[in-house]
């Protein structure tokens, strides 16, 4: 029933949840924005406190929310030392005046694709997610401080980082929608490329939950999203260009120095990639070949346009010192030796991947940095710094790659394939997301999918053709030993392979062996329903065994029973004549009835004194369960055996005193 003095019909806004709602969308309260609107500035921690919670009222609606609010977040980190300073003053200005201009809302419809932007700086991470329809309207703003080791990550981290904020803040959205995110970095190709570290590879699997796509950034539309993006940048100190490089490094281009060594140690390459932050990795080459200056420029040139590949570079410009390399590209120059061709030939196939590329000799004082690389590649490995990463070359880089029809359809690895090198999904939504979630366990390393591992070597993904001529290798090759299909398995996994039913197919190749079913061991017990052995309660659930045969005592005993709880590990022992069914049911209805109560398991093995009459018939009278152990494994008993074990160890050691009287020492070894 609805309370009538609690609805309101026919309004055109009204406050719900602390928000104002209209049919513009959601908009902040009033009375909220006042409240900041009015404050003097703080005089205290106190008034501070109560300026950053009225803030967090207000945070979906303040773009980079994080970063308005840093210096009064400094201030309350210094709790013992209040400063108000000019920073802090201007930064409430500026906050009031913001307050002013607060934008709209919007609630997102099912179905309806969403859009994340994200921003950087040093001390912050936003988010904003908007929806489009027409034009770009706001949905939520999200933001947060950077904590200690965080400030030093790299501007792609940072991101990652926003993405996983917003992703942790906006989960209903994100779980509820296809999310596409636009930007112009390739956060797509870093959180899939093996190199990425344990950070990264973390954060990419739990966003393979969502439902991603990503795209580089377009056209703004709104305004308030262009401030968004306008307002933080990532700041950092960066080295002033050369006056002598004559052409500008575009924003978002990368820019790759190469150079080149040769002597009588050998021949080597080094290169230097720096990304548009100004973040350098610097890379060394040995060749395994004889190779001349020319020659070892171009393998130079060669291995950076892959590196910047396989990084998903777009924009790439080159410097050089080798005259003649730059003009062979530039097309200033022929290429008349054959060797000269094919390398100008895999240069060219390589710069057809990438939107702009440019390419400038430099005079060599400006490209010290790649000349000592490749000088340290060239010298001998003792005099090499082991800071320095440098890969060995054993055939030039201008070989053509032979590529052999392997799959000749469409196998379990083509979705994966083509999600993690084209971004393709399938139509049907829930597939789509199975697909995302799947994927962020796989990664294309050199065109080839590999399986993740945390502690364990990357495997190698092939089709369930290959994995069985590699099972059939491994089971009846050269050094196959027919092992089982779970041993199979395993040393193909430690091979570094995977396929989704290796387990499966090694199985069906073991049963299917005739040497394995000729020589396979013979089981004779009959096959027994295994029983969990465990007891909630006192005294529910005994063990019952028999030791003996001792040496006849003057009472003519000759055997010990023997009954343990399973839950206290008390124990009841008693002497007898013989060991039949009456004696042993004498001997519960004593010790164990009479002075515990009815028990509700007694477990012992497959004896006839347990299993047959009377004790049989008395236990089922009395509704007391019988569980036997395997005919096979008679300790699966274990209480009861254990006990059988301490107690001839406790005989033995007093019997050596006490001669054939076993019966007198019982009670001492209890």
């Amino acid at each position: 029933m609805l309370n009538p003095k609690k609805c309101i019909f026919g309004v055109t806004s009204e406050k719900f949840l602390g928000y104002l709602v209209s049919r513009r969308g959601i908009e902040a309260n009033p009375d909220k924005v006042q409240a900041i609107q009015e404050m003097s500035p703080p005089r205290c921690i106190r008034d501070v406190q109560r300026l950053t919670g009225r803030l967090a009222a207000l945070n979906r609606f303040l773009s980079q929310s994080a970063a308005k609010a840093l210096p009064f977040f400094k201030i309350l980190k210094k709790a013992d030392n209040f400063s108000w300073t000019e920073e802090c003053q201007q930064a409430f200005e500026q906050l009031k005046n913001y307050l002013h201009h607060l934008p709209t809302l919007t609630s997102p419809r099912p179905g309806d694709k969403l859009v994340l932007y994200l921003s950087a700086a040093v001390e912050a991470v936003s988010a904003v997610l908007i929806r489009e329809e027409g034009v770009q309207m706001l949905v939520y703003y999200v933001s947060r401080v950077l904590r200690g080791p965080e400030t030093k990550y790299t501007l792609v981290e940072k991101l990652v980082l926003a993405l996983i904020h917003a992703a942790r803040r906006l989960k209903p959205y994100f779980l509820a929608h296809h999310i596409c995110l636009r930007t112009n970095q390739p956060l797509r190709q870093i959180l899939t490329r093996p190199e990425a570290s344990g950070r990264l590879t973390k954060w990419a699997i739990e966003l393979g939950e969502y439902d991603l796509s990503y795209e580089p950034r377009t056209a703004i539309k709104a305004q308030a999203l262009a401030n968004f993006l306008a307002e933080l940048t990532f700041d950092e100190v960066k080295e002033p260009t050369p006056a002598t490089t004559p052409v500008t490094a575009d924003p978002q281009r990368w820019i790759l120095h190469v150079d080149d060594s040769s002597n009588s140690q050998g021949s080597g390459a080094g290169l230097l990639l720096e990304d548009p932050q100004g973040e350098a990795c610097s890379y060394a080459l040995r060749f395994n070949f004889a190779a001349s200056n020319n020659e070892a420029e171009y393998e130079a040139v060669i291995a950076g346009l892959q590196l910047a590949r396989k990084l998903g570079v777009a924009h790439i410009l080159v410097y050089s010192d080798s005259q003649l390399v730059v003009c062979q590209v530039l097309g200033e120059y022929e290429a008349r030796e054959e060797v000269m061709h094919r390398y100008l030939s895999k240069v060219l196939q390589l710069v057809a991947h990438f939107e702009s590329f440019k390419i400038q000799r430099i005079p060599r004082s400006q490209n010290r940095r790649a000349d000592a690389l490749s000088r340290l590649a060239s010298t001998s490995f003792s005099d090499l710094n082991k800071t320095v990463l440098v890969e060995v070359l054993a055939e030039s880089g201008y070989e053509e790659e032979v590529v052999y029809l392997v799959y000749p359809g469409d196998t379990w690895m083509g979705p994966l394939i083509r999600f993690l090198s084209r971004g393709e999904l399938p139509e049907d939504r829930v597939e789509s997301r199975k697909l995302q979630r799947k994927a962020a366990r796989y990664a294309i390393r050199q065109n080839l999918p590999y399986k993740r591992s945390y502690l364990g070597p990357w495997l190698r993904c092939i089709t369930p053709e290959e994995g069985e001529r590699i099972l059939q290798d491994i089971h009846e090759g050269l050094c196959g030993a027919h092992v089982g299909y779970r041993m199979l398995v395993k040393k193909a996994l430690l091979l570094g392979y995977f396929w989704p039913t290796m387990r499966v197919d090694a199985q069906v190749m073991v049963l299917s062996c005739p040497s394995c079913q000729h020589h396979a061991p013979e089981h004779h017990q009959p096959t027994n329903l295994m029983i969990p052995i465990t007891s909630p309660w006192p005294f529910e659930q005994w063990g019952t065994d028999i030791i003996g045969p001792f040496p006849r005592t003057p009472g003519n005993h000759a055997y010990v029973v023997v009954a343990v709880d399973y839950f206290t590990k008390w124990v009841e022992t008693e002497p007898l004549r013989t060991i039949t069914g009456s004696a042993v049911q004498k001997f519960f209805w004593k010790n164990v009835v009479c002075r515990f109560g009815l028990p509700r398991v007694v477990i012992s093995d497959n004896g006839r004194q347990f299993a047959d009459n009377p004790f049989k018939v008395w236990c089922e009278k009395l509704g007391i369960k019988q569980y036997f152990t395997s005919v096979g494994h008679p300790r699966a008993n274990g209480q009861a055996e254990n006990f059988d074990c301490t107690l001839l160890h406790g005989l033995k050691t007093r019997l050596h005193r006490a001669g054939s009287s076993w019966m007198e020492e019982l009670p001492s070894v209890l």
